[in-house]
C-alpha cells in the first residue's frame, strides 16, 4: 500500500495520507478480542494491531533497562517492513496485564499442587515463589519505566493495563485457560466489533474502570493488591470519544 501511494504522488497524483494508530497487544487472544473493536473504532484512520506472542514485560529475558528499546525497535521494525516513516503514525497504544507485579511479596505463596500459577484478588499461589517474586520485580521496574515515557521513537505512547489480566478485565475471569480464552474472545469480538458505543460505555463505565489522570492511574494500580483485582485504565484512552 504504502509503494501505491509513493507511485501515485510521483505521478503528480493527489495522496491523502492516513495516520496509523499503532497498537501492542501480548498475544492471539487479546488481538481476537480488540482487533476488531479497536479498527472500527478508530475508523477514521488506520489501525496496525502488532501481535506480540508473549508478554515482554514478564520476559526475563529482557532487561528493565532494554525494555524501552525493545518497545521502540518493535515499531521500527513494523514501520521498516512496510516502508512507513515515523510521520505515518499517530500513536502507540500498549496493552499489559499487570500479573499482580505490584502487589508485595508476602501475597506469593507456595503450593506445590500450583504447576500453573493461580492468581487470586489477594494472592498469587505458585510453586516457584521465588520465580515469581523475581518476575514480578523486573516487571515492576519495566512497567514503571513505560508508564513515564511520553514518546517512542518521537511518537505519543501510552501504556494501558488490563489486572490483573485481559481476561479478568474482559470476561470477569482471573484464570481463564487457553481453550476458553479463544471462545470468550470471539465471543466479545462478536458482541462490540459493530456497537462501539456499547464498547466505549464497557471499558470507560464498568465497576473496574480507573478514569482519572494517566499518572493517577497508574499510582492506583501499584497501591495495595490493586494490580491483582479487576482494574484497567484503558478508558482513558478513549477519554475524548462519546
Amino acid at each position: 500500500m504504502q509503494k501505491l501511494l509513493l507511485h501515485l504522488e510521483k505521478r503528480g497524483i493527489s495522496v491523502v495520507y492516513k495516520k496509523i494508530v499503532f497498537v501492542i497487544v501480548e498475544g492471539a487472544s487479546e488481538y481476537e478480542a480488540l482487533g476488531a473493536i479497536l479498527t472500527n473504532l478508530y475508523d477514521k484512520n488506520t489501525v496496525r494491531v502488532e501481535v506480540m506472542h508473549g508478554d515482554i514485560t514478564s520476559d526475563n529475558a529482557i532487561r528493565p533497562d532494554q525494555i524501552v528499546a525493545k518497545v521502540g525497535n518493535t515499531v521500527k521494525k513494523y514501520a521498516d517492513s512496510m516502508h512507513f516513516k515515523k510521520k505515518d503514525f499517530q500513536e502507540i497504544i500498549h496493552l499489559v496485564d499487570t500479573d499482580g507485579a505490584f502487589v508485595a511479596d508476602s501475597c506469593i505463596k507456595e503450593n506445590s499442587d500450583a504447576i500453573k500459577s493461580v492468581y487470586k484478588l489477594s494472592e498469587i499461589l505458585t510453586n516457584r515463589p521465588e520465580m515469581i517474586k523475581e518476575r514480578n520485580s523486573k516487571k515492576r521496574q519495566k512497567l514503571n519505566r513505560l508508564c513515564a515515557l511520553k514518546e517512542v521513537w518521537d511518537i505519543p505512547y501510552g501504556i494501558y493495563y488490563m489486572s490483573c489480566n485481559l481476561d479478568h478485565v474482559l470476561y470477569d475471569k482471573q484464570n481463564n485457560d487457553e481453550a476458553k480464552k479463544e471462545i470468550d474472545a470471539h465471543a466479545f469480538a462478536a458482541e462490540y466489533r459493530n456497537n462501539i458505543r456499547g464498547f466505549l460505555s464497557f471499558i470507560k463505565e464498568s465497576e473496574f474502570s480507573v478514569i482519572g489522570k494517566y499518572t493517577d492511574t497508574w499510582d492506583f494500580i501499584k497501591q495495595a493488591n490493586h494490580s491483582l483485582e479487576r482494574h484497567s485504565n484503558l478508558g482513558i484512552c478513549f477519554k475524548s470519544r462519546a
